[in-house]
């Protein structure tokens, strides 16, 4: 058993699964654009069906223009937390490429997948250089098409901030009790041998 963050693993997994969590309250400070790309670089690794690489990210440091027009992409909700983070990010995925023999758009079933390791990769790198990573479905797709003129191939999957982890007392109180590593679900509720989960 593996016991981290008040989190506990039934089986050995490495600690970094049981440290990285989500949080919402940031210290408001730069980020070195090294660290940045370091945790990009760990995305652009991440595996993919027949090597697509389906993601895409525009990315924002806090304290410049690309900051303030990426803000308003994340829902009122969001933008009032994530507003202290370092660093801002949007995901997307193609869900659309071009068929090699007819030229002919064909449909990426895997688009969402791909991404979604891409994601974990970069939140995993992140924790590792000491940071944390923040992934927000909240987000406003339509605005955010206007606002990057974004092509209609292109699905906008999440918002993700990063930045040095905070004092929760800088969140509203309904969200200081919230301010910690979420527990999950028994690992029998999620895997089964031979017959879905259920």
């Amino acid at each position: 058993m593996t016991d981290q963050n008040q989190r506990t693993s039934e089986h050995g997994v490495a600690p970094i699964f049981l440290e990285r969590w989500s949080p919402r309250a940031f210290v408001p400070q730069a980020m070195p654009q090294a660290d940045l790309l370091t945790i990009l670089e760990a995305a652009r690794f991440a595996p993919s069906a027949v090597n697509l690489q389906p993601w895409r990210f525009i990315y924002a440091h806090r304290d410049t223009p690309a900051w303030e027009k990426m803000l308003p992409t994340l829902y009122d909700f969001n933008a009032g937390w994530a507003k202290n983070a370092s660093v801002m990010l949007l995901l997307f995925s193609q869900k659309t490429t071009k068929a090699k023999d007819t030229g002919e758009d064909k449909a990426v079933i895997s688009h969402a997948f791909d991404a979604g390791a891409a994601w974990m990769s970069l939140a995993l790198q992140a924790q590792m250089l000491g940071y944390h990573a923040h992934a927000m479905g909240g987000v406003h797709h339509d605005k955010t098409a206007e606002i990057y003129d974004i092509p209609a191939s292109y699905r906008l999957e999440v918002g993700i901030v990063i930045g040095k982890r905070g004092d929760a007392a800088v969140l509203p109180e309904t969200l200081q009790a919230r301010e910690g590593a979420s527990p999950r679900k028994p690992l029998a509720e999620i895997a089964r041998e031979g017959e879905f989960p259920g």
